[in-house]
């Protein structure tokens, strides 16, 4: 059969289609120029129409009818050349116009009438050689090369092309006219035609096609769409528009799916190039396409080859903006798919929201706990029923537990649709979560609970903030297949090594990015966002470095995007390392600090400058003293990848070197309470840090409950939290020790919660003894420091005390021998008060009320107090009679 390509268009000088009224019909002459973006208020109206004007374009029963083969023919009412209809049936109709290749004007008019469709096609303008004129046309849905041939029986059929030939009746003016009728329930399809003369119909020679000489097409029974906004939409009066970009694409097929056969789809339709494409976008509206449940897309191109229908089904695209998602392919990836996902045909769920608001907490006030969700609440000790555990439901069960902890933002690892096999930050989807978060694995159910998770913790004064993997997808069922060249860097760039790498600082990608993250705010109400290997958001176009990554500025300068907290975490979950890189901030991005990490880990296994130190504990400022503060640095001791805190102190085999942890003299399990007390200290010695330090501290799940993974840094060996063993007697000091941290930063909220960083005249650097710290020596192993509060605030109350502020002093000894650090005298009528000392068992080394320092005997003796090995200690000075 031959392969007839389509053609459409307005004007000689026009790429694109225009819908216009009949009563624009006559100013449309050879020299006007029409823009399709141009539509007056009378047109948008035609195009999405009311639903009552036209009833659904789809039938229950279709799935034989409409699917676009050799086999299946259309039944047809007979075609009737009538004078052309009334004005109320223009008024009410879609109408295109054309350009013949010689000069004519080609006018279609399509009008719903009752049950049946009318295309009127009217020629004029035309020379014609011989007695008359002839339409020569055809209709298809999935392939414009393969005609569905109706049974007209007063067409004859051309027998080279297979396309009915229906004869025009000429009016008074010179003009050609016909109106054929179709059945409403087979559509939708497009009308394809070309002129013919008369005079010899069985002749190709006196074929008349467009300006770009190929045959002219009309959709009936569906609408042209609209380029913007991508994925589905739906119109006020009910109809709905799907777009989807692909520059590369020859051709674009919507196949729509019903609830009885999920292997193929029900109706595939065949997005025309000059109806249905601006630009690059792909588009077309329908009416009313309820019966249909979900919906994706197929490419022509070199991809697959387009007539074998095996291929076909199994090179089905999820539409990167779909809202609502399901998992339509159980096997997919396993029977040859390139996709599980399918994007559902319905809005978004309607969610009551009530007085919920964000919190909007500054960066210094933050205490983030990090969690997975489904191994939050997985272990049978949550005590949740089987059918809750592990969901965002379970979640907001456990909102106490945040409580307990002081912390008041948790800190989700991604939640975005993924792939199950590779984990979390390998997404599939950026716009839904991910279905087995959710009660019954439903999509609606799975939206419905996470916005009721957010909506409960934002009651409880806890934000809400996601990590988002946005640099990398899946290897397959994401964006592959719809246009690699766009979204994808090839063949992986720089230490880019796998072609899932998405070329974030791309127009359309970038776009996706954005589109996404705001969805989540306006429908999720999410706070804020960690940003996953946050460095390749500085890559360009061919991978090399830049300076002003689009992406990352527009991020910091989106009215709705700046507002919440961005974060950048340099963590890549490919190569499982932290490429920590300087990046652009604008005031805005704060980031994941693994210097802080690194810093921490080295100082107390006794292998690091006690300068750096220092650096770490007044905030990082190599990092955050370019305009933006302490409050930007996130720091963490460990985190979801690498070893858990407990076995940071436990393990430390050849193979862990880039952990930095230390086993405390035995490697893994121990009976030997000595190196049982030392684990228990360098536990009690990295929190502590951790909450003294400037910046934002961030726990990880488990940490306080003494969570193990065997020694094993792998992210796939990583166990649910066990609920039981925060009733343990570790599981409750260290708890208790993070809540009395947590009270304490923002009890001196001017001391450890502060935006900006420490004024040197206020930081007092001490050695063991009066003498100045050694900075470069490395084998100094102690460092502590007078925090002096300004004069003026000592007589000015707390946030949370009524209690006077005074003067802090902490010290830190990694050494395996004690040291003894003498005090500066307090300030009149003041004494120092002992809050810390991670080497005092439990429950005295930590103190609300705080314990009294011995005051000297000797008005000249100096205060003193003995650090022991491998411990920390924090004095306050308070006002004796408080």
């Amino acid at each position: 059969m031959a392969n007839l390509p389509l053609s459409f268009s307005v004007q000689a000088c026009l790429q694109k289609p225009k819908v216009i009224e009949a009563s624009q019909l006559s100013e449309c002459k050879g020299g006007s120029r029409l823009s399709r973006f141009e539509k007056s208020d009378t047109e948008r109206k035609l195009v999405c129409r009311a639903p009552q004007s036209i009833v659904s374009p789809f039938y229950q029963n279709f799935t034989t009818k409409l699917c676009a083969t050799p086999r299946v023919s259309i039944e047809g009412s007979k075609n009737q050349v009538t004078t052309f209809s009334e004005a109320e049936d223009l008024r009410r109709a879609l109408s295109y116009l054309f350009r013949t290749e010689n000069g004519g004007l080609v006018k279609v008019h399509v009008i719903k009438k009752n049950v049946k469709y009318s295309v009127h096609v009217e020629v004029s303008s035309l020379e014609v050689h011989g007695e008359g004129l002839v339409l020569c046309w055809g209709v298809y849905r999935a392939n414009s090369s393969r005609f569905e041939v109706p049974d007209f029986k007063s067409s004859a059929t051309d027998t080279k092309t297979g396309m009915n030939l229906s004869p025009f009746q000429q009016s008074l003016s010179g003009n050609f006219k016909i109106e054929l009728e179709f059945d409403a329930k087979q559509v939708p399809f497009y009308f394809s035609f070309i002129l013919r003369s008369s005079f010899n119909t069985e002749s190709s020679a006196s074929d008349v096609r467009s300006h770009r000489k190929t045959n002219f097409c009309v959709p009936v029974g569906s609408l042209p769409g609209h380029p913007a906004p991508l994925g589905l939409s739906f119109s006020p009066d009910g109809s709905m528009n799907f777009a989807i970009f692909s520059r590369q694409a020859e051709g674009m097929v919507l196949c729509l799916y019903d609830d009885t056969n999920l292997e193929k789809p029900a109706l595939r339709l065949d997005l025309d190039h000059y109806v249905n494409r601006s630009g690059d976008i792909w588009h077309i509206a329908f009416e009313s396409a309820w019966t249909f449940v979900s919906y994706g897309y197929h490419r022509k191109g070199a991809l697959v080859e387009q007539n074998k229908d095996d291929n076909f089904n199994k090179h089905v695209l999820l539409d990167p903006y779909a809202k609502v998602i399901g998992n339509s392919f159980p096997n997919g990836y396993e029977s040859g798919l390139t996709t599980k996902f399918l994007g559902r045909l319905c809005k978004e769920p309607d969610f009551d929201w009530g007085d919920d608001f964000h919190p909007n907490l500054p960066f210094e006030k933050l205490v983030v706990y990090r969690l997975n969700v489904e191994l939050f609440t997985q272990h049978k000790s949550s005590q949740l029923p089987t059918g809750l555990a592990g969901t965002f439901a379970a979640l907001a069960e456990k909102v106490q537990h945040f409580k307990d902890l002081g912390v008041n933002a948790v800190l989700l690892e991604p939640i975005l649709s993924f792939d199950e096999q590779k984990g979390p930050y390998f997404p599939c989807h950026f716009f839904s979560p991910m279905h087995i978060f959710g009660p019954s694995g439903g999509p609606i159910s799975t939206i419905n609970s996470m916005k009721e998770m957010v909506k409960y913790l934002h009651a409880n004064g806890i934000e809400v903030l996601m990590e988002v993997a946005v640099t990398r997808t899946a290897d397959v069922g994401a964006l592959q297949g719809i246009d690699d060249v766009s979204y994808y860097y090839a063949n992986g760039v720089g230490d880019s090594k796998t072609q899932s790498s998405l070329n974030c600082n791309y127009p359309v990608v970038q776009q996706l990015i954005l589109d996404s993250l705001r969805h989540w705010v306006t429908e999720f109400h999410i706070d804020g966002f960690s940003f996953i290997n946050a460095s390749h958001l500085l890559r360009g176009f061919h991978g090399e470095h830049l300076s002003r990554p689009p992406l990352v500025e527009a991020i910091a300068f989106d009215p709705l995007l700046s507002k919440t907290k961005i974060i950048a975490d340099c963590w890549d979950p490919y190569d499982m390392v932290v490429r920590q890189t300087r990046f652009p901030h604008w005031m805005r991005w704060a980031e994941m600090n693994a210097n802080f990490c690194n810093g921490v880990r080295n100082f107390l296994r006794g292998e690091s400058l006690i300068s750096d130190l220092a650096t770490r504990l007044c905030g990082s400022g190599d990092l955050f003293s370019d305009r933006r503060g302490p409050a930007f640095s996130f720091n963490y001791v460990s985190r979801n990848f690498g070893l858990s805190l407990v076995d940071l102190v436990s393990f430390s085999r050849e193979e862990l070197a880039s952990e930095l942890s230390w086993n405390c003299g035995e490697e893994g399990p121990t009976n030997d309470k000595y190196v049982l007390e030392r684990r228990l200290k360098q536990i009690r010695n990295f929190l502590f840090i951790l909450f003294v330090s400037l910046g934002v501290p961030v726990l990880n799940m488990g940490d306080e409950c003494g969570l193990s993974c065997g020694g094993s840094p792998a992210y796939g060996d990583r166990k649910p939290l066990d609920w039981s063993a925060l009733n343990s007697g570790f599981g409750k000091q260290i708890s208790e020790f993070i809540l009395f941290l947590t009270r304490l930063r923002k009890r001196r909220s001017d001391i450890f919660q502060r935006r900006s960083f420490w004024k040197e005249e206020n930081i007092q650097w001490r050695g063991s003894d009066l003498a100045p710290p050694k900075w470069k020596d490395p084998s100094c192993k102690f460092l502590a420091l007078t925090l002096r509060v300004e004069r003026g605030s000592l007589l000015v109350s707390s946030e949370t005390s009524n209690l006077p502020a005074g003067d802090i002093f902490v010290a830190f000894n990694a050494a395996d021998q004690s040291e003894t650090v003498v005090l500066s005298p307090p300030p009149e009528g003041m004494s120092w008060c002992r809050l810390v000392d991670t080497s005092l068992p439990f429950p005295g080394f930590f103190s609300f009320n705080g314990e009294p320092v011995p005051v000297p005997e000797q008005p000249s003796e100096l205060f003193a107090y003995e650090v022991k090995s491998h411990s920390c200690i924090l004095l306050e000075a308070t006002y004796l009679d408080s």
